[in-house]
Formats: C-alpha cells, structure tokens, sequence
C-alpha cells in the first residue's frame, strides 16, 4: 500500500494542474497560480515521501515528469498565451510564441530524466521555479499593467525563461536529504531571502527571487570547483 503514496501525491500535482489550466483559458490568471502552488506543495512532498518510504521506482519517476508537463510546462504557456492576447501589441498569432515555454518545459524534463549529471542537482533552471515566476506577472500587472502588458517585454521573457530552461546552468536543488546547516548552507540563505522579499514584495518578489536563485547556484558551484576553498 505505501508505494502508491507517493504515486497518489504526484497525481495530486497532476491534478491541481489541470484545475489551474481550466482557470487560465478562462483568463482568471492569479487562481491558476495559486493552483500552480498548490502542485509545488505536492511536487515537493511526492520525493520526499518516496525517500522516506524508501519506495522510490522509475514508474513514479516518469508520472513525475508527466505530471510537471501539465502543472509546469502547458500550464505556464497558457498563462503567457493570455498575457501576449491582451498586450500592447498583440495580433492574431502573435500569443501563440507563449507555448514556446512549453516546448522548451518538454526538452528541460526530458533531459532531466536521461542526464545522469542531475541525480543531486539541475542543469539549466527547473520547471517549478520558472513556472512560479511566470505565475508571478498576473499579480505585477496589477500594480504595473503598463510593463507587464508590454509584448516586447512579454516575447523577451519568453525567450530567456525558455533558453534558461535548457540551458548548462547548474542550479541547486531545494530538496534537503537532511537539515544540516554545513550541507545545505546555500539553500537556508535562499530561503530566508526568498521570505524576507515575499514578505516585503508579495508577488512582486518573485522575479527577484528567480535572480538570486540563478545567482547563488552560479556562485556555489563555481566556489565548489575552485581548488583554493579547500585550502
């Protein structure tokens, strides 16, 4: 019975995903997000049950990567198709260069399941990570309409977010094995920043987060393979 724990969690993902899909064509874009949260909560605990269950299995490893393709791959596209039918600039076609995220969401799982190089960490940015940054840009509009419903703006962040997805980057995970400070100092730091600008910035933050994110894996690994921080 407890191997189909974790199993039934990322089913969970799955299905908060698709709830969240529905919301966004129907353009109420911040209750889409907040079921894009919901399935982080259940992507984040469906490892963790696995490991501790000690039932981890290659099926539950591929419905993971199926469920992350609705949750955080066609879900974030919808949300950037909606954003770019509604900007400055928009045209008939134009939207549809949203679902780039979703095809290069694809190729980042993809590579994710057959990299070896990514049991412990990633290559290129996860999709939960990108997907909470473009969830973010509803709740920015609200504030600053004028750049979020800018399709330059829009179009580049389609661009970047979909290039970081594939890209060579190494990026920390944010999954702890344990609760050690000495072994997981890089990701208690991340966090308790991540807080203090959620705090401070809302949703605003996230963008800033996203950054940091990138910039502190960037810093980690390039001080893990410098040979002088062991002397």
């Amino acid at each position: 019975m407890k191997r189909h724990i974790p199993n039934a969690i990322t089913c969970a993902n799955l299905f908060s995903g698709c709830i969240g899909i529905v919301f966004a064509f129907k353009g109420d874009l911040q209750t889409a997000a907040y079921f894009v949260i919901l399935s982080g909560v259940f992507d984040f605990f469906d490892g963790m049950v696995a490991r501790l269950l000690n039932v981890k299995s290659a099926i539950g490893k591929d419905l993971d990567s199926l469920a992350d393709m609705v949750s955080f791959g066609f879900l974030p596209g919808v949300i950037m198709f909606q954003l770019l039918k509604v900007s400055d600039y928009s045209s008939e076609y134009l939207p549809y260069l949203g679902f780039f995220i979703t095809v290069f969401s694809a190729l980042r799982l993809a590579k994710f399941n057959n990299d070896e190089r990514q049991t412990e960490d990633f290559i290129g940015l996860n999709t939960p990570m990108n997907t909470l940054f473009i969830c973010s840009l509803p709740f920015i509009a609200v504030d600053y309409p004028q750049i979020i419903g800018s399709t330059i703006l829009l179009l580049a962040t389609t661009a970047i977010t979909s290039f970081l997805l594939v890209s060579e980057i190494k990026i920390f995970s944010l999954k702890f094995s344990n609760l050690s400070w000495a072994k997981n100092k890089i990701k208690f730091i991340f966090l308790i920043l991540s807080a203090i600008l959620i705090a401070v910035l809302q949703f605003a933050a996230i963008p800033f987060v996203l950054v940091i994110y990138i910039a502190l894996s960037i810093l980690h690994f390039r001080g893990e393979s410098n040979p002088l921080k062991q002397i």
